[in-house]
C-alpha cells in the first residue's frame, strides 16, 4: 500500500498543494502579483476558477512581457475585474511605469469600492512628464469619499486629479491618506479632513489650491486628534537646487491652523502662509522644514515664522533645509527655545549664509548631536561678527575674531559632517571646509566625537585633513575623537585630540 501511494505522488496523479482547500489556495495566491497568480490557471483544472476569488489584486506593468503595450495591461485588468464580479476584495494596487488611460482607471474605482475594498493604491504616470494647471483629470469618483471600509487610500496621478465632492465626506475607517498631484479648494479641503475621524497618516504632496474660490482670506484647518504623521507640500514645490520658486498671491490669502496633539512626525514644504491662526504639535518627535518666502511678504514673515516655530518647539529631531536658513533670518530676535531638541540637521549651500545659526544654537540648551549635510557656506557681512555666524571669521586685517559664544557654550557632544570635500562650484575650496572642522574642535568644549563622511575624489584632501588635525595645538575638548569614514578602507581612521592642549573658553 505504501509503495502504491508513493508511485502516485511520483507520477503526479496527486500533489499536496492542489489538495488544499480553495480558501487557503486563494490566500496563497493573494501574495503574488496578479499576473503571476493568473498564470497558475495553466497548471491544472483545479486552479482555473481560483483567480475569481483572490482577495488581493496587484497589477504592475513591469512584469508584463511587453510593458510598452499599455492596452494589454488595461485589458488584463478589465478581464480580471469582470471575472471576479462582486467577490470580496481587500486590496487593489495598480503601479504603472508606462503611460496608461487614466480615465479607464477612474472608471474602475467605483467597481472596486462596491466590493468593500480596504486598500487602494494607484500610481499612474503622466504622458507629459509633469503636471500643469490644464492637464488635470476630472474629479475622483465621489464613491471614494463615502467608503465605510477603506483603511488605506493612496492616489498618485502624475497628471493630477481634482477633488470635489458635492455631499458630505465620511471615511470612518481610513487610517492612511496619501494624495499626490491634486487640485482642491480650501472649502473642500476642510470637508475632506473633517470626514476622516481616525486618520493616522496624512500625506499631501504637490497640492494645488483651486483658485476658483471667492476672493478673501481662506481658512484651512488640519486638526485630527489621531494623526501621527503629516507630510505637506504644495504643487509649487521647490527643489533644493532651485534658486527661485513660483509664488502665488493666493497662498498669501490662506490662513493655516494646525492642532494635532498626537503628531510625532512632520514634514512641511511650502512658502510661508499669509497667516498661521494656530500651530500646536505637543507630542512632536521629528520635523523637517523646507520653507520659502513669497515675493510679497516682508514684515509679516517675522510673525508667521515665529508662530510656526513656537508650534514645533517641543521637537526632538529637527531638519532645516538651506532655504529655511534664509527664512529663519527674519526672526533671529524672536527665536523660541527648543528645550527638547537633541539632534539638529543643517542642509548647507554655497549661496546661503549661516547668520541664522547662532540664534538657533543659542536656543537649543540640550542639543547633543549637530549634523551638517555638506559644509557649503556663503560669506556675508556678518561673518566674523561674534554672534553673526559660526564660521571661522576674520576681520579686515586678517586677525581672527573672538570665539563665537554660541559654539563655546554649546552642549553638543557629537558633530556629523556628511559629504565633506564635496565641491559644487569652482570658487569653493577644500581648505575652507578643513578650517571649519578645526573651528568646531577649537571652540566647542563638550565635544566627544566628530564624524566626517568624506565625498571627494582626491585622497590628498583627506590626508591634508588628517595632517592638520594631528598637528592641532589647541582644542576645546581634549576627550574628543575625530573619526574619518571613507569607502576606501585604508583612508578611514580615528584621531584622538588628547595630545592637543585643552583651550579653556569662558562660559557666559
Amino acid at each position: 500500500m505504501k509503495s502504491k501511494n508513493k508511485k502516485k505522488v511520483v507520477d503526479g496523479s496527486r500533489d499536496l498543494i492542489s489538495g488544499l482547500p480553495d480558501a487557503m489556495l486563494c490566500h496563497i495566491l493573494s501574495f503574488l502579483p496578479t499576473k503571476e497568480a493568473a498564470s497558475t490557471t495553466a497548471l491544472a483544472k483545479r486552479w482555473r476558477p481560483l483567480l475569481a476569488f483572490v482577495p488581493n489584486l496587484d497589477f504592475d506593468d513591469s512584469i508584463f512581457p511587453h510593458p510598452r503595450e499599455s492596452e494589454s495591461v488595461m485589458a488584463f485588468v478589465d478581464n480580471v475585474l469582470a471575472l471576479q464580479e462582486n467577490a470580496t476584495l481587500k486590496r487593489f494596487h495598480l503601479k504603472c511605469k508606462d503611460v496608461v488611460d487614466g480615465y479607464r482607471v477612474l472608471d474602475w474605482l467605483p467597481k472596486v469600492l462596491k466590493r468593500d475594498v480596504l486598500d487602494i493604491d494607484l500610481h499612474i504616470p503622466s504622458p507629459c512628464g509633469f503636471c500643469s494647471k490644464s492637464s488635470f483629470y476630472p474629479p475622483l469618483p465621489s464613491e471614494i469619499f463615502v467608503s465605510k471600509t477603506l483603511v488605506r487610500l493612496k492616489i498618485q496621478f502624475k497628471n493630477g486629479v481634482s477633488i470635489n465632492v458635492e455631499g458630505d465626506v465620511s471615511l470612518p475607517n481610513l487610517k492612511t491618506l496619501h494624495l499626490d498631484s491634486f487640485k482642491i479648494d480650501t472649502r473642500m479641503f476642510n470637508k475632506l479632513l473633517s470626514g476622516c475621524h481616525v486618520l493616522e497618516e496624512l500625506v499631501l504632496v504637490k497640492l494645488m489650491w483651486d483658485e476658483s474660490v471667492e476672493p478673501g482670506t481662506c481658512f484651512v484647518t488640519v486638526s485630527i486628534p489621531t494623526l501621527k504623521r503629516l507630510l505637506f507640500s504644495r504643487f509649487q514645490y521647490f527643489d533644493e537646487d532651485e534658486d527661485s520658486v513660483e509664488a502665488t498671491d493666493f497662498n498669501e490669502s490662506v490662513s493655516f491652523s494646525f492642532h494635532n496633539s498626537n503628531l510625532v512626525y512632520l514634514k512641511y514644504s511650502d512658502t510661508i502662509a499669509g497667516r498661521y491662526q494656530q500651530v500646536s504639535f505637543d507630542s512632536l518627535v521629528e520635523a523637517k522644514l523646507k520653507l520659502r518666502k513669497t515675493s510679497g511678504q516682508t514684515e509679516k514673515d517675522k510673525v508667521n515664522v515665529t508662530k510656526l516655530l513656537m508650534g514645533i518647539c517641543n521637537v526632538k529631531i529637527l531638519y532645516l533645509s538651506y532655504f529655511t536658513l534664509k527664512v529663519l533670518g527674519c526672526c533671529s530676535e524672536t527665536m523660541p527655545i527648543f528645550e527638547n531638541l537633541i539632534q539638529l540637521t543643517i542642509k548647507t549651500a554655497l549661496d546661503v549664509g549661516w547668520e541664522s545659526l547662532p540664534p538657533v544654537l543659542n536656543n537649543c540648551p540640550n542639543l547633543q548631536t549637530l549634523v551638517f549635510d555638506g559644509l557649503h557656506h556663503k560669506y556675508t557681512v556678518k561673518c566674523g561678527d561674534e554672534e553673526g555666524c559660526v564660521c571661522e571669521g576674520q576681520d579686515d586685517f586678517g586677525v581672527e575674531e573672538d570665539i563665537n559664544t554660541c559654539l563655546s557654550s554649546s552642549p553638543v557632544k557629537v558633530i556629523k559632517i556628511f559629504n565633506f570635500g564635496e565641491i559644487c562650484y569652482v570658487e569653493e575650496d577644500i581648505d575652507d571646509q578643513i578650517k571649519q572642522v578645526i573651528q568646531f574642535l577649537e571652540t566647542m568644549p563638550n565635544l566627544e566625537q566628530v564624524i566626517v563622511y568624506y565625498n571627494t575624489p582626491n585622497d590628498e584632501d583627506v590626508m591634508e585633513l588628517c595632517k592638520q588635525l594631528q598637528e592641532l595645538p589647541k582644542v576645546g575638548s581634549a576627550k574628543c575623537e575625530v573619526q574619518i569614514i571613507s569607502d576606501i578602507p585604508n583612508l578611514s581612521c580615528t584621531i584622538s585630540m588628547r595630545k592637543a592642549t585643552p583651550f579653556l573658553v569662558s562660559q557666559p
